[in-house]
C-alpha cells in the first residue's frame, strides 16, 4: 500500500489542472451552476476524449484507461480545487465502481458508454438516512411476469436529474439488490431539488411500478453498495482536500496584498497563528485522504475505517478553512461576488453528503468493535 504518488500520477495531476484552468474558472463555474443542466456538456465530452477522466478505472478491454483508484483520487482532488461543476463523483466514482463490481454484460455496456463520455450515471441508495445502511432501504422490487418493477422513493440522489441511468438499491425477498433504471422509464419521477450548493445537483426520485434490470445476483446488492460507499467517502475526502487547499491559498494571497497600518495584514501575529492552524488542518486532511485512498486502492482490511476517518476529518477541516476564508477576507468575503462563499457552500453540502461526521464516528466505533456495528 503506497502513500507516495508516481511521476505518471503527477503528470496526470498537471494535465487535469491545465484542463480545469480552461474549463472550470470562477466565471465558468458561476455560469454553469445557473444553468438547468448544472454542467457543461462540452467540458464533459472534452474530459472524456482528451484526458479520459471518466474512464480512468475502467479496464482497457471495455474501453477504459485501465488505471486504479489512486489516479481517480488525484482527479478528484484537482476537481475540488476549482469546484468543477460536473457529474464526476456520481459517474466516475459511484456508478463506475458499482458496475465494475457487478461485472456483467449489461454493466460492461454501461461502462463503455461512460468511458466515451456518452453516459452520465449515478447510484441511488439512501432514503430516510443520509448515510448508507441496509436497514434504511425500503424501496421494493417485485417480479411481474419475469420482469422487475420498483416501488418507493429516494429523496436525494446525486445528479439524479442529469443521469441517463440510475443504479438503485432496492429490497427483494432475497435481500438488498441492485437494479438499473433508464431515464424516462415508465413510473419514474425525477424532481430536481434546490440546494444551497449550486455547483452540485440533487434530485428526488420516485418509482411507481418502474421497470428495472437486475444487476448481478438477487440479494447480493449490499456487498456492491458497501464497496461503492468506501470509495465514495474517500473520493469525496480527496475533493475536500483540494477545495480546502484552494480556499487557504486564496486567503493567504489576500492577506499578503491587503494592508493596514502600512503593512500586510498577513504579517500580524494573530493572523499568522490562525493561518498556521489552517495549514496543519489541511495537511492532516491530506494525510487522512491519502491513507484512505491507498487503503481503498489496495483493498486493505481497514479500508472502511480509513474511509470514514477521512470523511470525518476532511469534512471538518474543509468547513473550518472555508469559514476562516470568509472571516479573513473581511467584508468582501461576505459578498456574492467573491468566490469564498462558493467554497463555504460546497464545504457545508459535502459535510452532509454520505452522512454527517457524527454518523461516521459511530460507524468507526462499530467497525473497530467499540460498539455494535
Amino acid at each position: 500500500m503506497s502513500l507516495i504518488t508516481t511521476d505518471e500520477q503527477e503528470a496526470l495531476r498537471d494535465v487535469m489542472r491545465g484542463f480545469l484552468q480552461k474549463y472550470s474558472t470562477e466565471a465558468t463555474v458561476r455560469t454553469v451552476m445557473d444553468t438547468d443542466a448544472g454542467y457543461d456538456p462540452d467540458a464533459w465530452r472534452t474530459a472524456a476524449e482528451q484526458i479520459g477522466v471518466q474512464s480512468l478505472t475502467i479496464p482497457e478491454e471495455i474501453g477504459g484507461g485501465g488505471y486504479g483508484f489512486a489516479e481517480l483520487a488525484i482527479v478528484m482532488e484537482e476537481a475540488g480545487r476549482t469546484l468543477f461543476p460536473a457529474p464526476l463523483l456520481s459517474t466516475a466514482v459511484l456508478a463506475t465502481t458499482a458496475l465494475l463490481a457487478v461485472d456483467t454484460p449489461v454493466a460492461h455496456e454501461y461502462l463503455g458508454r461512460i468511458a466515451g463520455g456518452e453516459l452520465i450515471a449515478t447510484v441511488a441508495v439512501a432514503e430516510k438516512a443520509l448515510h448508507w445502511d441496509p436497514s434504511d432501504i425500503a424501496t421494493s422490487a417485485d417480479q411481474d411476469g419475469g420482469a422487475w418493477r420498483l416501488t418507493g422513493s429516494k429523496p436525494y440522489v446525486l445528479d439524479g436529474a442529469q443521469a441517463g441511468v440510475l443504479l438503485v438499491a432496492a429490497r427483494t425477498a432475497a435481500g438488498v439488490s441492485l437494479f438499473a433504471v433508464e431515464a424516462g422509464a415508465p413510473g419514474l419521477a425525477v424532481t430536481p431539488l434546490e440546494s444551497m450548493d449550486r455547483t452540485r445537483r440533487f434530485a428526488a426520485v420516485g418509482f411507481d411500478g418502474t421497470p428495472a434490470t437486475l444487476l448481478g445476483e438477487d440479494g447480493a446488492g449490499w456487498d456492491v453498495v458497501a464497496r461503492v460507499y468506501d470509495q465514495a467517502l474517500t473520493a469525496l475526502a480527496c475533493e475536500q482536500v483540494g477545495a480546502a487547499q484552494a480556499a487557504l491559498d486564496m486567503t493567504v494571497e489576500y492577506l499578503n496584498v491587503r494592508h493596514q497600518f502600512g503593512r500586510p495584514i498577513g504579517s500580524f501575529q494573530a493572523i499568522k497563528h490562525r493561518c498556521a492552524d489552517l495549514l496543519v488542518e489541511v495537511e492532516s486532511a491530506r494525510s487522512a485522504a491519502a491513507y484512505a485512498s491507498a487503503a481503498v486502492a489496495s483493498g486493505a482490511d481497514d479500508a472502511s475505517v480509513a474511509a470514514s476517518i477521512a470523511k470525518v476529518y476532511c469534512s471538518q477541516a474543509f468547513y473550518h478553512v472555508a469559514a476562516e476564508c470568509i472571516q479573513m477576507h473581511g467584508g468582501i468575503g461576505f459578498t456574492w461576488e467573491h468566490p469564498a462563499h462558493l467554497y463555504f457552500k460546497r464545504a457545508k453540502s459535502a459535510e452532509a453528503l454520505f452522512g454527517w461526521p457524527a454518523e461516521h464516528r459511530d460507524r468507526i466505533a462499530g467497525l473497530i468493535g467499540l460498539t455494535p456495528a
